[in-house]
């Protein structure tokens, strides 16, 4: 079932509990850079990142990550495949009723990116992943677009910029969860990850002006507390793209003042990283990694 602005019938305390997920991959960042433009933010950046700072930026999350307790894997980058790095968008983990760890695979928007796929589907099957394909095509890239809710069987989906609409009726049957649709309208937030950020399962973090009046609405009426950014922490910080691997820690960009004093007056820990080359190309913390099950 998927729950559109016109639905307001969720009951969030009755849907079946998710555990979390216990792995978090990061694709090392060696062959990255901007050769391209797909979103707004790599405008005017080809050929400008510094490959060493932004190997540096990498390994600082990597470690911080370990220091926290998460079970941290990395494959290694691709040549000819710059943008790999961002692995949140190839797959979308998840346990089945069983409790089997599996993974749908993206179907990716631009066709630069579409050899990154068959890569991290043969890293899932090696870990005894199954992998599964889309029925339909069209566009869908993974948890860009489709996150966890914590605690719970339920998908938040993005649509509008990289993953149809019409592709979360097919995702919700093969997770066997309900999916929550929320339309993007600003081309420079084009996946979900980058204007929603879950912290638990009550909280939320959200740039307001990424989403219709009626999508506020709907986030309003499922989180008990909406922590709305503004616009500066948003698109200039990436401070949407975050992570919070516990309910507790957040990483996020340094910088984020107005974001970060939110986040601490809610009770929540922070740790600063600049992850300024990879905003060049349109991505932060929470697209460099994917959580799995495996």
């Amino acid at each position: 079932m998927i729950y559109t602005t016109k639905d307001r019938s969720l009951d969030l305390q009755a849907l079946p509990v998710l555990p979390p997920a216990n792995t978090v991959l990061m694709a090392r960042p060696t062959y990255f850079d901007v050769e391209y433009v797909i979103n707004p933010h790599m405008e005017g950046q080809i050929g400008n990142v510094d490959q060493s700072l932004a190997m540096n930026q990498w390994q600082a999350m990597h470690d911080t990550l370990v220091s926290l307790g998460v079970q941290v894997e990395v494959l290694d980058g691709v040549e000819g495949l710059p943008d790999m790095v961002f692995c949140a968008n190839q797959s979308l983990p998840f346990l089945n009723q069983d409790g089997e760890p599996h993974a749908v695979m993206s179907q990716m928007h631009s066709h630069h990116r579409t050899e990154e796929v068959s890569h991290i589907a043969q890293w899932h099957e090696a870990r005894g992943v199954a992998t599964v394909a889309l029925p339909q095509d069209g566009d869908f890239e993974g948890m860009g677009d489709a996150l966890w809710h914590p605690g719970r069987r339920l998908l938040w989906g993005g649509h509008g910029y990289r993953t149809d609409l019409t592709m979360y009726e097919a995702i919700s049957s093969l997770v066997e969860a309900p999916v929550v649709a929320l339309e993007l309208v600003d081309p420079s937030f084009y996946h979900l990850d980058t204007c929603f950020c879950l912290l638990n399962e009550t909280t939320v973090m959200i740039y307001p002006e990424a989403f219709t009046e009626d999508g506020r609405e709907l986030i309003h009426s499922v989180f008990e507390q909406v922590l709305e950014i503004g616009h500066e922490d948003a698109m200039d910080r990436f401070a949407l793209n975050a992570f919070c691997p516990n309910g507790r820690d957040v990483l996020i960009q340094k910088g984020s003042v107005d974001t970060i004093s939110a986040l601490h007056n809610a009770g929540f820990v922070t740790h600063e990283f600049d992850t300024s080359e990879f905003i060049k190309s349109g991505g932060s913390v929470f697209c460099m990694k994917l959580q799995t099950w495996a």
